[in-house]
């Protein structure tokens, strides 16, 4: 008998998207006979029972476009906004998937997208990830479709602002996407030649970014290019916050733990918009203009890379693989040119952060690049 698909994209839009949709939804028409839907806006489309059907005719020309067909929203299962309160509306999508008696729901999704997708797995429904996010901070996959494209943006526009800043004695920040990880600053700092590189796994000390500029200009460089990941964090900020965690550790009494938790997330948001201080702090220390360029949101749209569309694919297409297996709880793991099915379990409530010693940051500091320590 063939097997009923749902599919469903969740958390933040970006490239690769629409290639894992098709991936999936023509292997498993062409290969298997199976039925394919796709819920609308993510796991709200899913709870509100908005689909459509995806046959050829749906899945034709999606490969080169951005974003993707389905829509996407951040509501959680457990957490979703009806009426002003964030009611727990689980047993709701659990009847859905019933209702049109699917034998597996398929979630395209970061990190966020796992824990959700882990959490109706433990209710009783066969679940398969595939990781998607350009903060390639997914655990136990090589890395996440949506990356590449992004590092190529974030590449180009390094690219052009080294000719401006050539044009005049300045110092050019580019703040880049990535959350709490820093691959993306990381390896488009590396590619672009920033001469500076700051990462949230590496806190930095802002005399010591001060200085490297400084040297550069008495070097006869007319221009320094700061390329800062938005998660980055100076020694005095990230000692306050590893301070707090350490009283949250030990700290039993509920009164007090709640305290700690709300200086942590006002210390938190005070992080917001540390670019244009760190700015602001780089122009006072070194007596040189300084200019802000933040690349936002320009690192998740447009058309997806080759590299990109060639991972999703490979996905979307193993994806089917483990259907046709009956394996499920899974995240599809890119490994090498392989694919592996990966427990969700040993997926959620982790991240893949850069370590200090991987190649990319010890070939930044060879080549004299400053990661601010």
């Amino acid at each position: 008998m063939a097997k009923h698909i749902g599919i469903l994209t969740s958390g933040g839009d970006c490239p690769g998207l629409n290639p894992a949709i098709r991936g999936i939804g023509k292997t498993a028409l062409s290969q298997h006979n199976m039925q394919i839907i796709g819920f609308r806006d993510g796991f709200r489309g899913l709870m509100e029972n908005r689909f459509i059907r995806l046959d050829n005719s749906q899945l034709s020309g999606i490969l080169t476009l951005g974003g993707t067909i389905l829509g996407t929203s951040r509501d959680k299962p457990h957490k979703m906004s009806m009426g002003g309160n964030l009611v727990d509306m689980t047993d709701v999508i659990v009847e859905n998937y019933e209702k049109h008696h699917l034998d597996v729901l398929v979630c395209l999704g970061g990190g966020g997208t796992q824990k959700n997708a882990f959490r109706l797995h433990q209710k009783g429904l066969n679940v398969i990830t595939l990781p998607k996010t350009i903060d390639n901070d997914v655990p136990y996959t090589d890395v996440t479709f949506g990356f590449d494209t992004a590092l190529h943006v974030a590449v180009e526009a390094i690219d052009r602002l080294h000719s401006t800043a050539h044009s005049h004695h300045r110092i050019i920040v580019v703040e880049i996407m990535g959350h709490k990880a820093g691959w993306l600053a990381l390896g488009a700092g590396v590619a672009g030649g920033a001469d500076v590189i700051l990462i949230p796994e590496i806190s930095y000390d802002i005399k010591k970014v001060a200085e490297s500029i400084l040297t550069r200009s008495r070097q006869g460089k007319r221009f320094s290019i700061v390329a800062v990941a938005e998660g980055a964090m100076s020694k005095t900020y990230a000692k306050k916050l590893k301070d707090i965690e350490k009283k949250l550790d030990h700290e039993k009494n509920k009164e007090k733990r709640y305290e700690l938790k709300k200086r942590f997330s006002e210390l938190e948001s005070q992080h917001a918009g540390h670019t244009l201080l760190l700015s602001e702090e780089l122009e006072e220390l070194t007596g040189l203009e300084s200019r802000v360029t933040i690349l936002g949101h320009l690192q998740r749209g447009g058309t997806p890379s080759a590299t990109d569309r060639l991972l999703a694919t490979r996905l979307g297409t193993a994806c089917v693989d483990y259907i046709t297996k009956g394996k499920y709880g899974i995240l599809v793991a890119a490994r090498g040119e392989q694919t592996e099915p990966v427990p969700l379990e040993k997926v959620v409530n982790k991240i893949k952060l850069v370590p200090p010693d991987h190649p990319w940051v010890i070939s930044a500091r060879k080549v004299g690049t400053c990661m601010g320590d």
